[in-house]
């Protein structure tokens, strides 16, 4: 939906509607930040799935994860709605320019802390993931090379 939105998104900011722009434009916000949640949900998949292998049963997991996944980017879109929608729209219509009929967001803050704030703790989230993976997977061989030598001897 992400691709959908974003290809289509300066075909349907030539309308020069504002409605049509702000919904294209939240749209495209929502999808961008689900899909960056979902990546998250999947590098806390990897560590249940590699680190915490045995007695790990989460109660209707894959239901918390579809909340997770598509409600955290909804809150988010919603908070920016409800502070002012008028951060979403077209922010230039220079003929000049040919980029310049595109729906986003207007401001420069609430682009930092909605889109690049958000991205930023899911990049910091998924590299605490990684490495406590490759600690584990490190301390299981080293366990299993000490195991093999003293099988040896």
């Amino acid at each position: 939906m992400l691709n959908i939105v974003f290809l289509a998104n300066p075909w349907l900011s030539s309308f020069n509607q504002p409605g049509l722009c702000i919904t294209v434009a939240m749209l495209l916000h929502y999808f961008l930040l689900a899909a960056f949640t979902w990546m998250c949900l999947e590098s806390v998949h990897f560590y249940l799935a590699l680190v915490k292998v045995f007695n790990v049963y989460v109660p209707k997991y894959i239901l918390k994860c579809c909340i997770a996944g598509w409600g955290i980017p909804a809150v988010v879109i919603t908070i920016v709605l409800i502070i002012n929608k008028d951060f979403y729209g077209n922010r230039s219509h220079s003929e000049s320019n040919p980029f310049s009929n595109f729906c986003w967001i207007q401001e420069n803050i609430v682009f930092y802390i909605s889109v690049v704030a958000y991205v930023f703790l899911i990049f910091l989230t998924n590299i605490a993931m990684f490495i406590t993976v490759l600690l584990q997977i490190h301390s299981l061989k080293s366990r299993t090379q000490k195991r093999s030598r003293f099988w040896k001897q």
